[in-house]
Order: structure tokens, then C-alpha cells, then sequence
């Protein structure tokens, strides 16, 4: 079964079920993962004792913001078209990504996922040896390409595929901004003596990619190389925590094939596609173990 024939066959009232939006339930969330990030931000600021247990999870927290961004660039986790834009830009700015920018590069994903020609998301390969598995968590490369895009961005020298001619301004205008505001807020910090941008926000991020890049990594590594959202997205069953900071998002093949659906409501749609899940993995860590074993199995270097 192909996943149009899943949309096709939804009666108008599960759609209007499924694609029901709700400000009330994407605030409760957004309070939830942005208040413990608030949380653990004040403790590492006041150096409670043993702080520095606190970077990692805030780390976390913060670059699982990705997920939101990712949610909020499909404009799906606010009925409210204004918040969902705001906190895209917030999200953005905390992970250092530029918010519409990745929203046009997306766009493209979901059009065209897994064409090795077309999908943006495989301009960069997935590792295939132990050592580019490696460098790939460290993700070095990550915030390399993250910055080189801001800059390129500001310089309005770009071409993109994804990026229509009409919307050019607009990215351009965003990383400028965004720039600047990171400018400000450096030299802010070497005026002031003051540490706690560092402790609270860019230590963290740093620790916590590598944690992100395993998430990430298992939403469509391994999969065909074709256009059936069924088969070519990975659905990962995991725990109630991963799924709280991820937004739902573990629920992949159920995004991919109906992204219109928000993510307090992927569960309901899981039930809908349960029985016609094609490529799915019971948790994060059997998944990383199934790929290493594949690494080893393929690489010479690796035996």
C-alpha cells in the first residue's frame, strides 16, 4: 500500500479530526520543554552545587528545539499562524538555524524524500564507515554548515533550489537580523564579564548535538530509496520522555505521510497506520546497533 492510498481512504470528518489544530495544547507543551529549559538555565547561572551536571540535559533540551522548529516551520503546532511563526524564529535563533530559511529547505524534503537527486537532505550523505559514523555525531560538520549558510545568507550570494526568487528578501533579511543579534549579545557578554550565555546556552548546545544527530539519524538511514512515505521513513517506538522533547516526532512515517497533522495528534494517526508501518525500530539504541552492525558488515575497514 502506498501512503496516498492512507490519505485517500481518511473520511472528511478524520481529517478535519486529524488536521485539528489546538494553541491551548502546543502552549502546555511549549511551557513544559522551554519552562525546564528555563529551569535548568537559572541553576547553571547561579552555580548550584554540582551545576555542571546540568549542561547536558539543558543541552538537550535546548537542541531538541530543533524538533519544534521543524514542527513549527509546517505551521502545525499552533492554531494561532503568528505564534507558530515567533517560535520558529526563537527556536531558530537558540539552535542557530536560520527559521525560513529551513523552512523552504524542508518544504523540499517532504516533496521530494529520499530522491537522491532532488532531496535536500541527502546533499550530505549518511556515514557509511565507523569513522564518518563518528565525525557525524560529533557534529562538527552540523554547525559548520549552519553557519556557513547564516553567512552566506547575509551576503545574499546564494542559489538554492528551494528558495523561490520572491522569498529571497526575506532570508536574506532574517540572517542579517539574526547575525546582528548574536553581535550584540557577544560583545554584551565580553563588556559585562559575563559567562552565563556561554554556560547556560553554548556549552550546552554543543554537548547536546551529538544527541540530536543519534535522534535524527534514525529517521530515514536504511530506508528505500523511494517516493512510498510508508517505506521510505522510519516510525521509532521509544519512551514518553524522548517523545515529550522530540514533539512526537519519533512517530516519522506518520508525519511524512500526513504532514498536516499536529503533533498532539500523531498518536491518534499511529492507530490509523499501525498495521501498514513499513520500516520501524523498537527504540533508539537497537537502531544505532543495527546501523554499526551494517557498517561492519559492508566496510572492509571495519572487519
Amino acid at each position: 500500500m502506498d501512503h496516498r492510498d492512507i490519505i485517500r481512504g481518511l473520511s472528511a470528518e478524520q481529517r478535519a479530526e486529524l488536521t485539528a489544530k489546538s494553541d491551548a495544547k502546543g502552549l502546555l507543551h511549549l511551557a513544559g520543554h522551554w519552562g525546564l529549559i528555563a529551569i535548568l538555565g537559572l541553576a547553571i547561572a547561579l552555580q548550584v552545587p554540582y551545576w555542571q551536571a546540568l549542561v547536558l540535559p539543558q543541552g538537550i533540551l535546548i537542541i531538541f528545539c530543533f524538533t519544534l522548529l521543524h514542527e513549527t516551520s509546517h505551521r502545525t503546532v499552533f492554531e494561532t499562524l503568528w505564534l507558530n511563526k515567533a517560535v520558529a524564529w526563537i527556536c531558530g535563533f537558540l539552535i542557530i538555524l536560520p527559521p525560513d530559511w529551513f523552512r523552504q529547505f524542508h518544504v523540499d524534503h517532504h516533496r521530494f524524500t529520499q530522491d537522491p537527486e532532488r532531496d535536500p537532505e541527502l546533499q550530505s550523505p549518511k556515514p557509511q564507515t565507523l569513522i564518518a559514523y563518528l565525525w557525524h555525531l560529533t557534529g562538527i560538520m552540523i554547525w559548520k554548515s549552519q553557519i556557513t549558510t547564516y553567512l552566506r545568507n547575509a551576503s545574499g550570494r546564494f542559489e538554492y533550489s528551494y528558495i523561490p526568487e520572491k522569498n529571497r528578501t526575506r532570508v536574506i533579511r532574517e540572517a542579517r537580523v539574526i547575525l546582528a543579534l548574536y553581535v550584540v549579545l557577544a560583545a554584551a557578554s565580553v563588556w559585562f564579564g559575563a559567562m552565563a550565555l556561554v554556560y547556560c546556552w553554548l556549552l550546552p548546545i554543543l554537548v547536546g548535538q551529538p544527541f540530536l544527530r543519534l535522534y535524527l539519524l534514525a529517521e530515514h538511514a536504511g530506508c528505500p530509496f523511494e517516493r512510498n512515505m510508508l517505506v521510505n521513513t522510519r516510525t521509532t517506538f521509544t519512551n514518553p520522555v524522548v517523545r515529550f522533547i522530540a514533539w512526537n516526532m519519533p512517530y516519522h512515517i506518520e508525519h511524512h505521510t500526513f504532514p498536516a497533522v499536529p503533533f498532539h495528534k500523531l498518536p491518534a494517526f499511529h492507530n490509523v497506520l499501525r498495521d501498514h508501518l513499513g520500516v520501524t525500530e523498537n527504540g533508539y539504541a537497537r537502531f544505532h546497533r543495527r546501523y554499526l552492525q551494517d557498517l561492519g558488515a559492508s566496510s572492509p575497514s571495519l572487519s
